[in-house]
């Protein structure tokens, strides 16, 4: 069995979010344990949910890629551009977590931990990623969809 790049990359990416997932897991469990309230920092709790989520998610996309017709070097690159956004919001996610910011980024004034960040810098970076991941998404799917194995109603 041969797989693409783009589906190699994915897998791999799989194991990674994985790894983070259950790594921030034992984070949570620390805190937790060591909380008068048994909770978490917010954004642990998320970071540990949404890779467990992404790690599922390149297993989809891997799917995704290996079916899809189109030209591999963009089943790569849709591919790469999704998964890097994935590890950027988890990357947010594990910052604001060990700077102990706030508990919800997307509440006015935004910060970093306790840094001020530009409201329009963080839209763009929304905007950017709704794009990159759905757009890039969609285009493996159309791609899967085009391949005759997929095809049950002809």
């Amino acid at each position: 069995m041969t797989f693409s790049s783009a589906s190699a990359f994915a897998i791999v990416s799989a194991g990674v979010f994985l790894l983070v997932g259950l790594l921030s897991g034992l984070w949570k469990f620390l805190q937790m344990w060591r909380s008068e309230q048994g909770l978490a920092h917010p954004y642990v709790d998320i970071a540990h949910r949404a890779s467990l989520l992404y790690g599922f998610a390149c297993i989809t996309l891997a799917v995704l890629a290996y079916f899809s017709t189109y030209n591999p070097n963009y089943n790569l690159f849709a591919v790469a551009v999704v998964i890097a956004f994935f590890g950027l919001a988890v990357a947010g996610y594990l910052m604001q977590a060990a700077l102990n910011g706030p508990d919800n980024q997307l509440r006015q004034p935004h910060k970093l931990g306790q840094h001020p960040m530009p409201r329009a810098g963080l839209a763009t970076f929304m905007v950017a990623l709704v794009f990159a991941e759905i757009g890039g998404t969609l285009y493996l799917f159309l791609g899967a969809l085009q391949n005759p194995l997929l095809q049950f109603w002809s």
